[in-house]
């Protein structure tokens, strides 16, 4: 039987776009047992894929705040004695990191990974048995697939699957009408779109039959949830989520249509018709992806005009008829 590690820690964007790497194992060798390293935060994301046997959470954002602590030492070591537990014959380090060939070198097994021009932190390939060329210019989903074909010696030329799927939520604050998410939040503010496109398409949703939910991760977006909540009828600012929980939200939704976050490409690999919108960051090489329509428009310093993302939401929509 065919074991394979995955490491792919964070962050939440980057466990989905290697999604697709786990179904293309599973397609070419069905009995083999893959495991996958990732923080603890994300760890319900590859949890989320039947062929997964077993996640292995790492917490080092939270252990390298306290490394003086006898407990945090214990973690630790219990997290290196899980991974030597097992003799992979592969171990596929898509993450291209430092930190991530540290956790590799912690387990058994040859590791692979992009060559030096590959990989964000081109050292970290050195530590690796089998250097990969794959040009930076691909999608960031097919850098992931291209590790695997390269280690295991098949080719990934079909379109990706991610082969995971939620229930939708059922919630007391989540009324039973049909809503919509509007993905307004971004890690900076380059990538943030003006509120008053966000208020304007929130309003047509409303008037198609969509209630607008505008989730939030910080006291600053909750903050600019409520703005736009309070513009827009009948709108729903839901309570911070757990990934597990929003993953059943965004399963539900009848459309996203949200920035180069996470949770939108969450939502494209939940097969939720999905709109990116790129302010900040290649709307080519990171495009959302999944079975449903997607689409995604902009690029660094070109956000996309409103009405470029109104007629996408209208063909979304259009297409879920």
């Amino acid at each position: 039987m065919l074991k394979v590690l995955l490491i792919k820690m964070s962050s939440m964007g980057d466990l989905v776009h290697n999604l697709p790497l786990v179904s293309d194992i599973r397609a070419h060798f069905p009995d083999a047992q893959i495991d996958w390293v990732a923080e603890e935060a994300y760890a319900p994301i590859p949890s989320l894929h039947p062929a997964v046997r077993q996640v292995i959470p790492v917490a080092w954002r939270r252990w390298r705040r306290s490394l003086g602590q006898a407990k945090t030492w214990q973690e630790m070591k219990t997290f290196a004695a899980t991974l030597r537990a097992v003799d992979y014959d592969l171990i596929l380090d898509t993450q291209g990191l430092y930190k991530s060939v540290v956790v590799a070198l912690l387990a058994h097994g040859d590791i692979v990974g992009g060559d030096r021009s590959s990989i964000k932190e081109g050292g970290a390939a050195l530590f690796y048995n089998k250097r990969l060329p794959i040009s930076r210019a691909r999608h960031v989903i097919e850098r992931c697939r291209a590790v695997g074909a390269g280690a295991l010696g098949y080719a990934a030329d079909t379109p990706p699957v991610f082969g995971i799927s939620a229930e939708p939520l059922r919630a007391a604050w989540l009324p039973s009408d049909p809503y919509c998410v509007l993905m307004h939040a971004a890690s900076r503010p380059e990538k943030l779109w003006p509120e008053a496109h966000w208020r304007a398409l929130g309003l047509y949703l409303q008037q198609r039959g969509l209630r607008a939910a505008l989730p939030w991760g910080s006291p600053e977006e909750r903050a600019r949830s409520e703005r736009l909540a309070a513009l827009i009828s009948g709108a729903i600012v839901p309570p911070l989520m757990g990934l597990d929980v929003a993953a059943r939200f965004l399963a539900g939704a009848e459309l996203v249509v949200g920035l180069d976050t996470g949770f939108t490409h969450f939502a494209a690999a939940l097969a939720r018709p999905t709109v990116g919108i790129f302010c900040d960051s290649d709307g080519e090489q990171a495009a959302v992806y999944g079975d449903a329509y997607c689409k995604s428009f902009g690029k660094k310093g070109a956000p996309p005009p409103y009405d470029t993302i109104f007629r996408a939401v209208e063909a979304a929509l259009e297409s879920a008829v």
